[in-house]
């Protein structure tokens, strides 16, 4: 399994979201969260803020844990879809996910993706 996390615009993380869902993959994590540095600020949407004293950009992060054969088409998707060619488009981080751990029963399992959404 992989843990894929992307860093996108907010106004293109619905239409990512669909774009994604259309294919088939779902269980998904959306946060609005606030981005700071020269590769997700866009001078032209970017503010400054008292509590950062830094250049901040408003991004959305998607989470998604895929099966590692579905990797390469996730991210195809939303590179697709959350390109606009400006500067601040977003970043995609993809990890090794090791274990699920169901939080009601306590249950682990390692690699085995269907096991997380019993």
């Amino acid at each position: 399994m992989k843990a894929v996390k992307a860093y996108l615009r907010s106004q293109k993380v619905e239409e990512v979201v669909q774009a994604l869902e259309k294919t088939g993959i779902d269980g998904m994590t959306v946060v609005d969260v606030m981005g700071i540095g020269t590769t997700l600020a866009d001078r032209h949407t970017a503010k400054y803020s008292i509590e950062c004293v830094e250049q901040y950009s408003k991004v959305a992060k998607l989470e998604i844990v895929c099966p590692a054969m579905d990797v390469h088409r996730v991210l195809k998707i939303i590179r697709e879809t959350a390109y606009t060619g400006m500067k601040g488009d977003g970043l995609i981080f993809v990890s090794p996910v090791e274990m699920v751990v169901k939080i009601r029963t306590g249950a682990s399992t390692v690699g085995m993706m269907h096991a997380a959404s019993q």
